[in-house]
């Protein structure tokens, strides 16, 4: 028979290995930002358990108060808008710090869902994202073409009204600030200005 003695030395283990189940399922709390707009807010939940270094990368530039004053500088209807690299003069702006792609976390392309924009070099995304405004399962890794895809790191959680407005928003062709003879194709024809991205606490 077990000691009254030997059952009261066991039990301070006990409760401490059930503290520590207890403290391990516990959900990382949500990060949400707010993208204020000349076109009006809307909320990103993000998802930094499947995106870390994504969202990491993305918080550093809102820290960093990079995306005042950008704007929605690429649109295209039943598609996405894309933003976060250049001022209404379309001069675009320094972002040297990149990430690297996360496109294989389970995450998908889906409407309302943000992820980060890139070049044809899978690595080479910096500080300009977009929202899909459409299922895009063509920019999911499993359906891409250079086996990357394009990394979903958030979800459009309150004001998706704003991005159904600025995804319908005239467009143009405007001369590439840095390539000459080049045309940036679906710029917006009256700037959409992201005034201010910041971290918010969501009820």
């Amino acid at each position: 028979m077990v000691s009254r003695l030997a059952l009261m030395m066991a039990l301070p283990a006990l409760v401490l290995g059930t503290c520590t189940a207890v403290r391990a399922q516990a959900p990382a709390k949500a990060t949400y930002v707010k993208v204020d707009t000349t076109e009006g807010a809307f909320v990103i939940e993000l998802d930094a358990a499947k995106a870390p270094k994504t969202v990491d990368n993305f918080l550093k530039y809102v820290k960093e108060d990079h995306y005042t004053n950008t704007i929605f500088h690429r649109v295209i209807d039943g598609f996405m808008i894309q933003g976060g690299g250049f001022t209404a003069d379309m001069q675009e702006k320094d972002a040297p710090r990149l990430v690297r792609n996360e496109g294989g976390n389970g995450l998908k392309n889906l409407t309302y869902t943000v992820a980060m924009a890139r070049t044809s070099a899978p690595h080479s995304a910096s500080s300009q994202f977009f929202v899909n405004t459409a299922n895009n399962d063509f920019l999911n890794r499993e359906n891409s073409q250079d086996g990357f895809g394009y990394a979903v790191f958030g979800r459009v959680v309150e004001g998706k009204e704003v991005v159904d407005r600025i995804g319908k928003a005239p467009t143009q062709s405007k001369p590439h600030p840095k390539v000459p003879g080049v045309l940036m194709q679906d710029v917006p024809t009256t700037p959409i200005v992201i005034k201010s991205i910041e971290v918010v606490e969501k009820k």
